[in-house]
């Protein structure tokens, strides 16, 4: 009998090999239905946005030049609200009778792995801010302006009630940071609580829910205006995707 040639037995190996290994990778590849959707560089922006989802609301506000000292001080009021209009989520802020923001808008830049702050001032400036949190401070600097004065801007939540915002600047012949002015706000009114204490949970973003929603004769709730219009954009999808967050809650919770 012929015997085949060495070089067609090889080959012969070869392709059963590969042929084996497209049955273990096909054999690996689990169910779609067994598997959360993958992350997108979207819901994981938004994931490091959440971090601040405390913030969301109203705040009253008192800017003091020195701490302690009511010599120029003032009175203004903010707005936090989410912003789901364009493709990367956002955080806006408004100020309201302040005298050094009147806009802000923080993204988070997943490839620089940095908070981003494009602000633009009373005086109709436009200043971007990058940084990450140092600790439970979320600092962000903003390259020299015009007359080359850097600036930095730290946001430290304190509690659900309380959170500072302190500016600083600092001149391009010194080392060190000198205070510009420092808001304590204060949240303006009350959070809604589920019965039995603790609190409703905004059912896109899972911050404070505050604003009731309907769909399908079933309340929930939203944290603000921008969490509102998302909701009614897609009220199903966003239901399934807190409900699929409930389930990975509790398998993680064993």
């Amino acid at each position: 009998m012929r015997q085949p040639h060495p070089s067609h037995r090889i080959a012969d190996w070869c392709l059963a090999g590969f042929l084996l290994l497209l049955i273990a990778v096909a054999c690996r590849r689990p169910f779609a239905d067994d598997t959360a959707p993958a992350p997108t560089p979207s819901t994981d922006a938004r994931a490091a946005l959440e971090r601040l989802n405390d913030l969301i609301g109203g705040w009253r506000g008192v800017g003091q030049p020195r701490r302690g000292s009511s010599r120029g001080a003032w009175r203004e009021t903010a707005e936090w609200a989410w912003d789901f209009s364009k493709e990367t989520p956002a955080l806006v802020i408004t100020f309201d009778d302040g005298k050094l923001l009147e806009t802000a808008r923080l993204t988070y830049d997943m490839q620089a792995h940095r908070y981003r702050l494009e602000a633009r001032t009373r005086d109709e400036q436009t200043r971007t801010y990058t940084g990450g949190f140092e600790k439970e401070r979320l600092v962000l600097q903003a390259d020299p302006d015009s007359e080359d004065n850097a600036h930095r801007l730290t946001i430290t939540p304190l509690n659900e009630k309380r959170t500072l915002i302190l500016f600083e600047s600092r001149p391009a012949d010194r080392k060190s940071w000198y205070r510009v002015a420092e808001v304590g706000y204060t949240r303006a009114g009350t959070r809604l609580a589920i019965p039995g204490g603790g609190r409703t949970e905004c059912i896109v973003t899972g911050g404070a829910g505050t604003i009731p929603v309907q769909h399908n004769g079933q309340t929930y709730y939203v944290c603000c205006s921008g969490c509102k219009i998302a909701f009614e954009d897609d009220p199903q999808g966003i239901i399934d995707e807190f409900q699929a967050r409930l389930r990975e809650r509790k398998r993680q919770a064993g």
